[in-house]
């Protein structure tokens, strides 16, 4: 038998195919397409909110003087309605148990109308409160103090009527 030649090739090859290919998945550390993972310059800042500036509130007098004209009117109004509605009660009081159509129930209905009416007037004293409020801010001028608390007045005041009427007319019989 003749000595195989190539028998020292076949013993060697599966151990370079191996070589070679571990070679293949050795790199330059530099060139990998990956981003690194360490930490970056900005995230080393942090992220708190920076602290805000203090808001110089400087005195409006047209808008002053506008609170102050809308004050009066809610004031006017509130009495209006405090008044209306005491005649109210005693109308609707009058009506319970009344048929519906009766003399007596639609004076109440009409107190009840009186009542809405002032109501409604409240209202659009509460929309051009609102109105004054969005003009400042497209303006980009900072919340006025006096403007907030009379919005909220104004909200409160409608709000309170308007359950007082809906309680006024829940007593009455339904048409």
């Amino acid at each position: 038998m003749k000595p195989n030649r190539l028998a020292p090739l076949a013993l060697f090859a599966p151990i370079l195919l191996a070589g070679l290919s571990l070679a293949g998945c050795a790199r330059d550390r530099d060139t990998t397409p990956y981003p690194s993972l360490a930490v970056r310059p900005v995230e080393k800042q942090g992220f708190a909110e920076p602290a805000a500036k203090p808001v110089v509130l400087r005195p409006d007098p047209a808008l002053d003087a506008r609170i102050a004209e809308i004050t009066r009117l809610l004031d006017t109004i509130e009495a209006e309605f405090t008044k209306a509605h005491d005649q109210a009660q005693a109308r609707a009081a009058a009506a319970r148990g009344q048929a519906v159509g009766s003399d007596a129930w639609l004076a109440a209905q009409t107190e009840l109308a009186t009542l809405d009416e002032i109501r409604a007037r409240g209202s659009a004293i509460l929309t051009e409160v609102d109105d004054l409020a969005i003009k400042r801010a497209a303006a980009l001028k900072p919340d006025y103090p006096a403007l907030i608390a009379l919005r909220e007045r104004a909200t409160a005041l409608t709000t309170r009527q308007a359950e007082q009427i809906k309680a006024l007319s829940a007593s009455l019989p339904a048409a």
